[in-house]
C-alpha cells in the first residue's frame, strides 16, 4: 500500500504567494468581511484533524452567492488557491491550505430559502447546519436525518458525503442531495439536479460534486430530501458480554430485514468517557445503543424482535428510552464522545479511522481491529454506525511521542488494509482529505484515480480548488 502521509507537521507544498494586488481587492469588496488576523487564519487551517494548522493567507466571510464568485473569479485569475470552510468539523485535513490561498468561509450564508413540505424537499445555503435545519423545520412534521457527530455544515456535509446515526435506514448524503448550486473553478455559477426525485438527463453532476471535498468547487447552495417525523419513536440500550456479541446482534438485526433506524455501537472505553462527561452511569461494557421509527405497532414489533436476538447474545440490561428527553440526552451523549474521549487524557491528539465493510464482514473486521488495539497498550475507543458496516476506532495518542505516533498509524495501516480485504472502503464518511490519500489509490487502484485526476484538470485546469486533498495533482 502507497502509505499515507505520516507527518502531522505538513511543510507547505508548492505555496502559492497571493499577490498584493488580489488582497487588496479582497479588503477593498469585504471590509472587515476579509480578514488575515493570525488567530482567525490559524482557526480556518486547522480543522478537528491530527494535523497542526497550516493557515490560509486571507480568510473572506461570504454571505451571497455573488461574494463567493468574485473570491473564486479572482483567485483563478492570479491563480491562487480556494479553500471553502463552514464549520471546522473535517477529521482528514481537508482545510489545512498547504499550498496558501484564501478560505471561503460559508458560516454566513445561513439561510433556509425554501421548503417544500408537500414535494419532501427544502433548499438551504450551504452554511445552514443540520441542527438549524431541523429546528426550522420542526413545525412542519417533516426532518432532515443525515446527523455526523458534529454540528456540520450542509455544504460540508455534501461536500464530504458525509454520513451518521440514522444512514442504516435513511442512507448518507449521497442519497439525500438533489441538487446544488456550486461555484466553479472559473467563477461561474452552475446549478445540478432538480427536485423531482429522479432523472435521466445528463451527466449526474450532483453526484459528482457530493463528495469531491472542494476541489471541483464551492457548494453555495444544497437542495435535500426531508422525511415525515414518525408517528412513533422509541431508543434502547443492551449491553452485551464482549464487542463480538454486539457485532453479531447487529448482523442478525441487518439480515432478518428489522429496519432499524439507528444502531450504534460503543465499547467500555467509549462508555467510560461518555459516563464522565455526560453524567450518565451507563454499565461500562459494549453496548448497542438503538432507535426504532414507525407506528406504534410496527415500533413495538421492531424493539421485541431485537431484543429477542440481543437475548442470545447474551444482551442484558435492556432499558428503554420512550421519551424525547431521555431519548435526546443519550444521543447527545453518543454524538459527544469524541470530545469525551479527548478529555480523558489531557494534551493528546485523536487518530481516528473510519473503515466500512460489508455487515457479513463486520466482525472479523472489528474484532481483529480490537486485538492490534489492545496489543499496543496504547489508548483507544470505539464508536460505530455499526448497522451499515462502519465502525471508527480511535487513537488517543501523545503527539509529541514518534513511537507512538509511528505505532498508531502502523495501526490505521493495517485496519485499512483489513477493510480493502474485505471489500469494504477506507472510509465510510470521513472523506480523504490529506491523511488517505495513499489508500484511495489502493482501493479504487491507479486507473480509477487517473480518471478523478483528469476529470479535476478539466473542471479546474489552474488547480485552485482545494489543491493538495484526495489525490496529488
Amino acid at each position: 500500500m502507497n502509505a499515507p502521509l505520516p507527518d502531522h507537521v505538513l511543510p507547505r507544498v508548492d505555496l502559492r504567494p497571493m499577490p498584493a494586488g488580489m488582497l487588496d481587492a479582497l479588503r477593498a469588496r469585504f471590509g472587515e468581511r476579509c480578514s488575515t488576523a493570525a488567530a482567525v487564519r490559524d482557526q480556518h487551517g486547522r480543522g478537528e484533524s491530527v494535523y497542526d494548522a497550516q493557515p490560509p493567507e486571507a480568510v473572506v466571510f461570504c454571505e451571497s452567492n455573488d461574494d463567493v464568485q468574485f473570491v473564486v473569479r479572482l483567485a483563478h485569475e492570479h491563480a491562487v488557491p480556494v479553500i471553502p470552510y463552514g464549520t471546522g468539523s473535517s477529521l482528514e485535513g481537508h482545510l489545512l491550505a498547504v499550498q496558501g490561498g484564501v478560505s471561503v468561509d460559508v458560516s454566513r450564508m445561513d439561510k433556509i430559502l425554501s421548503v417544500n413540505a408537500e414535494d419532501l424537499t427544502v433548499t438551504v445555503q450551504a452554511g445552514v447546519t443540520r441542527e438549524q435545519l431541523n429546528r426550522e423545520i420542526k413545525d412542519t412534521g417533516l426532518f432532515f436525518p443525515i446527523d455526523p457527530g458534529a454540528n456540520a455544515s450542509l455544504g460540508g456535509m455534501a461536500a464530504t458525503r458525509a454520513s451518521g446515526t440514522n444512514a442504516v435506514r435513511y442512507g448518507t448524503m449521497r442519497e439525500n442531495v438533489l441538487g446544488l448550486t456550486v461555484v466553479t473553478a472559473s467563477g461561474e455559477l452552475i446549478h445540478t439536479g432538480t427536485r423531482a426525485k429522479k432523472s435521466s438527463a445528463g451527466y449526474d453532476l450532483t453526484r459528482l460534486m457530493v463528495g469531491s471535498e472542494g476541489t471541483l468547487g464551492v457548494m453555495t447552495e444544497v437542495t435535500l430530501k426531508l422525511f415525515p417525523l414518525p408517528e412513533a419513536v422509541s431508543a434502547a440500550v443492551c449491553n452485551f458480554p464482549s464487542i463480538d456479541a454486539a457485532v453479531q446482534t447487529t448482523i442478525q438485526i441487518i439480515q432478518m430485514g428489522v429496519p432499524i433506524a439507528r444502531c450504534e455501537l460503543l465499547d467500555a472505553n467509549a462508555i467510560r468517557a461518555v459516563n464522565k462527561h455526560s453524567k450518565l452511569a451507563l454499565h461500562e461494557s459494549p453496548l448497542l445503543l438503538m432507535e426504532f421509527h414507525g407506528s406504534e405497532a410496527s415500533v413495538k414489533e421492531q424493539a421485541e424482535t431485537v431484543q429477542a436476538l440481543a437475548a442470545e447474545h447474551g444482551g442484558e440490561a435492556f432499558q428503554w428510552a420512550s421519551t424525547p428527553e431521555e431519548r435526546s440526552k443519550l444521543w447527545a451523549a453518543r454524538h459527544q464522545s469524541y470530545f469525551a474521549a479527548l478529555q480523558s487524557r489531557p494534551g493528546c491528539r485523536c487518530q481516528s479511522s473510519d473503515t466500512c465493510v460489508p455487515i457479513s464482514r463486520l466482525a472479523e473486521s472489528i474484532n481483529v481491529s480490537v486485538d492490534e488495539a489492545e496489543a499496543s497498550g496504547i489508548p483507544y475507543w470505539i464508536v460505530g454506525h455499526v448497522g451499515d458496516g462502519n465502525f471508527h476506532l480511535s487513537y488517543l495518542m501523545d503527539p509529541d511521542d514518534k513511537a507512538e505516533v509511528a505505532a498508531v498509524e502502523r495501526l490505521n495501516v493495517q485496519m485499512v488494509q483489513r477493510a480493502l480485504r474485505l471489500g469494504g472502503t477506507c472510509t465510510g464518511e470521513h472523506g480523504i482529505g490529506l491523511h488517505k490519500m495513499g489508500y484511495l489509490l489502493e482501493e479504487a487502484g491507479a486507473g480509477a484515480v487517473d480518471m478523478m485526476r483528469s476529470i479535476k484538470r478539466a473542471l479546474d485546469p489552474k488547480n485552485i480548488m482545494n489543491p493538495g486533498k484526495v489525490f496529488t495533482a
